[in-house]
């Protein structure tokens, strides 16, 4: 069984200071397990295309430097245009099939699928690289709306039954993640544990639960 590896998502704000704490973050992770952060998504809201490639750029190199997967969320259009490693789509965002045709083969696509066994099938189907079920816990970067919670089942069923990797996602932190962990998550999707405090402490907790 493969260990499980943190993907982070971006805060809103990715300017300003954040460029810094990006680096600060990937270097914690390597210096503890070179392979503890595998992929960060960069999630911007409410900017033109010009101005989240303009932001990306920074971000997109501390990553290519830590050897870190860039995904852009949302937009096939913006990870075609910087070049991103690949493109994570909610259900209204296009099918894997069409972002594969634009981004080529190398491209890595992953699928929100909440708490559905179907979607997450058919995400599969159509070429999906991964697939993100959750939000798990209370969250506050997983859309109001995601009433339907899914249980560890849910990644017990998926990691036995498929080989595609999944991502559990939603207010998961060092304190909670240990059933994820043991239910097969094969990557923890955490936002507001990293960015909503001291950074390099969060990338530490995380390591001592998911390495020891």
């Amino acid at each position: 069984m493969t260990q499980t590896q943190l993907y982070l998502i971006s805060p809103l704000d990715v300017g300003g200071e954040f460029p810094a704490r990006l680096e600060r973050a990937l270097a914690a992770g390597a210096r503890r397990h070179g392979d503890l952060v595998t992929a960060f998504q960069f999630r911007v809201k409410d900017v033109d295309q010009h101005e989240a490639a303009r932001l990306a750029a920074p971000l997109q190199a501390i990553c290519a430097a830590h050897d870190v997967a860039f995904i852009v969320n949302d937009s096939v259009a913006l990870a075609k245009r910087i070049k991103a490693d690949g493109v994570h789509l909610g259900q209204d965002d296009g099918s894997p099939r069409d972002a594969r045709e634009e981004l080529g083969r190398e491209a890595q696509i992953g699928v929100t699928c909440h708490a559905s066994r179907h979607m997450a099938m058919e995400a599969g189907e159509a070429g999906a690289d991964y697939v993100a079920f959750g939000a798990f816990y209370p969250s506050t970067t997983k859309d109001k709306g995601d009433a339907e919670r899914p249980d560890l089942e849910l990644l017990q069923w998926w990691t036995t039954v498929f080989e595609i990797p999944c991502v559990a996602i939603g207010g998961i932190t060092p304190e909670n993640c240990t059933p994820l962990i043991e239910a097969g998550a094969d990557f923890l999707a955490v936002s507001h544990a990293v960015w909503g405090g001291d950074e390099v402490a969060a990338i530490e907790a995380f390591a001592k639960v998911m390495r020891g």
